[in-house]
């Protein structure tokens, strides 16, 4: 086994990092460490999250646009307001970001729960409305949704979502008491 000397390029880097962030004694100088080379691309190029192995990236979601992996019928009957919400979360009066954390709680409970369809009432007003759909499409509630859409098109302050099935959950044998 051959041990080296001293400390790794990767280490010297990190530690001249923390020793940044301290006040030096006097007379004393920090590190110097040669900065890693960027490539163009790397600069152009946004680093894009890791995906689950096996698993396709979803498309954003849009308010009234029918996804894909949904049939037709089912599309028809949620967007008319057939499939009836089983709840709903009013988000009058609240701030947003109360209103942000009351609609990730709602949507987690709700899948949990095997709920199929939820209304969330927006209210008319221009930031809750707008901000909606960006906390829908965040990573941890967009692999819960298939579908959002206006209950009326007349009605712009409220969204029903339609969630996906937990598959595991209908997997799972009943629980008997």
């Amino acid at each position: 086994m051959v041990k080296t000397r001293g400390l790794s390029k990767s280490d010297l880097r990190l530690w001249a990092a923390f020793t940044e962030t301290i006040a030096l004694l006097p007379g004393k100088a920090r590190l110097a460490v040669e900065p890693e080379p960027v490539t163009a691309m790397e600069i152009l190029t946004p680093a894009a999250a890791p995906a689950a192995p096996g698993k396709k990236i979803a498309a954003e979601l849009g308010v009234n646009q029918a996804p894909g992996g949904l049939d037709k019928s089912t599309w028809k009957s949620f967007a008319t307001g057939k499939i009836r919400a089983a709840r709903r979360l009013d988000l009058h009066g609240l701030t947003a970001t109360r209103a942000h954390t009351a609609v990730t709680n709602f949507i987690e409970r709700a899948y949990g729960e095997q709920v199929r369809c939820v209304e969330i009432i927006t209210g008319k007003g221009e930031v809750l409305a707008r901000e909606l759909p960006h906390w829908l499409n965040s990573p941890g509630l967009r692999a819960r949704i298939l579908a959002v859409a206006h209950p009326h098109a007349a009605n712009t302050g409220s969204v029903r979502i339609l969630l996906r099935r937990d598959r595991k959950a209908l997997d799972a044998p009943p629980v008997r008491a």
